[in-house]
């Protein structure tokens, strides 16, 4: 990862992020840890490949913990044991996520609440935990949404609706935790081509259909997250809350 853009007030913050040992997640913990920050990320899947990575390269290892975020006392557990290792959180990332194909039709009730659990609960419960240990101190709390809800997309409607939700969620929170000098914005990347998305769903058919769509024609990749993600977290955009920054190459337009 190139890095021309340096955030200095990001030297030494504790940062948590969900799932962060792949895909966009993994971009984000190498751009905060090149920054000097104290990283901690929670994940299903086991992550020490990539540990042990960042601590090749950053000699110094991010704090993994492996476990289902839709569980919320164990999420908490983990956030505090991050503030037990690094001082309480200053910098939270709501990135992990699951948009898995589905219909209408063939939604059930049990599969709703998996998805709302996935992609929504979890992050309102992290946000609320982290809230908590900023209290009086302040920091910034960043929830990834999506452009798929702005576009209108078929496909997985239950994902739509989470990020549509997200984005409400984020203007009520930074209005509600304002006073406490939190900040709370929502980042809306367009299609980031991460492994995942190459293996399940980026036919060439829909790669050139959405890259015709974008005003700048080159695919986004999880680096792409990486700087204004930073940003959003630092205070160069200290004077921002409440907002959903769109990073897509060009598709929706906003304001």
């Amino acid at each position: 990862m190139d890095q021309p853009a340096t955030f200095h007030d990001l030297n030494g913050a504790t940062v948590y992020i969900t799932g962060g040992g792949s895909g966009v997640g993994a971009s984000l913990t190498d751009g905060f840890m090149a920054q000097g920050a104290n990283v901690a990320f929670i994940g299903r899947s086991d992550a020490s490949e990539f540990v042990e990575q960042m601590r090749e390269k950053h000699g110094r290892a991010p704090l993994f913990m492996q476990g289902d975020m839709t569980d919320t006392e164990l999420l908490h557990a983990t956030m505090n044991k991050t503030a037990e290792a690094y001082g309480p959180i200053s910098v939270l990332v709501n990135n992990a996520a699951n948009d898995k194909r589905h219909s209408l039709e063939e939604t059930t009730t049990e599969f709703w609440d998996w998805m709302i659990e996935v992609n929504l609960k979890a992050y309102y419960f992290a946000c609320q935990e982290a809230a908590r240990q900023m209290q009086n101190k302040g920091g910034s709390i960043i929830n990834f949404s999506s452009i798929s809800y702005m576009m209108g997309n078929a496909g997985y409607p239950i994902y739509t609706t989470s990020n549509a939700g997200i984005t409400g969620m984020t203007r009520s929170l930074a209005r509600e935790l304002g006073p406490q000098n939190i900040r709370v914005n929502a980042l809306a990347p367009g299609w980031v081509l991460t492994q995942k998305q190459l293996d399940m769903w980026a036919t060439p058919e829909d790669l050139a259909a959405h890259l015709d769509r974008q005003c700048l024609k080159e695919h986004l990749t999880p680096d792409d997250m990486i700087e204004p993600t930073l940003f959003l977290a630092s205070r160069a955009s200290g004077a921002m809350t409440g907002q959903c920054m769109v990073v897509d190459g060009g598709v929706v337009v906003t304001g």
